[in-house]
């Protein structure tokens, strides 16, 4: 059975940092483009950043660039996201996703897995 699994929310305080894991099962990553979506109450998921299967390029939105960084590790199958000044209108459940072939969108309809999701709250 093909799996994502998300790990390493949690609640921080403002200008804190988390690292979140994407581990992959019954499946390599290697072959597929990675995303990383969020979702805040009452809001529509959005897309935030991919890793690209190929050569590992990435794409950030605006929102995020210069505070997030993803990373792929393929000897442990895992994918990484590296938050770093974070702020309370980042507080969402954080979703990974695995879309086969090279990408550097995070279009939702693109990718085909997707993990179960883990919160991440940043407040005082």
């Amino acid at each position: 059975q093909l799996q994502l699994v998300e790990s390493g929310g949690g609640l921080v305080q403002p200008g804190g940092s988390l690292r979140l894991s994407c581990a992959g099962s019954g499946f390599s990553l290697n072959y597929y483009t990675i995303a990383w979506f969020r979702q805040a109450p009452g809001k529509e998921r959005e897309g935030i950043v991919c890793i690209n299967s190929g050569d590992s390029s990435t794409y950030y939105v605006d929102s995020v660039k210069g505070r997030f960084t993803v990373s792929r590790d393929n000897a442990k199958n895992t994918v990484y996201l590296q938050m770093n000044s974070l702020k309370p209108s980042d507080t969402a459940v954080y979703y990974c996703a695995a879309g086969f072939g090279d990408s550097s969108t995070v279009v939702r309809a693109q990718y085909d897995y997707w993990g179960q999701g883990t919160q991440v709250t940043v407040s005082s």
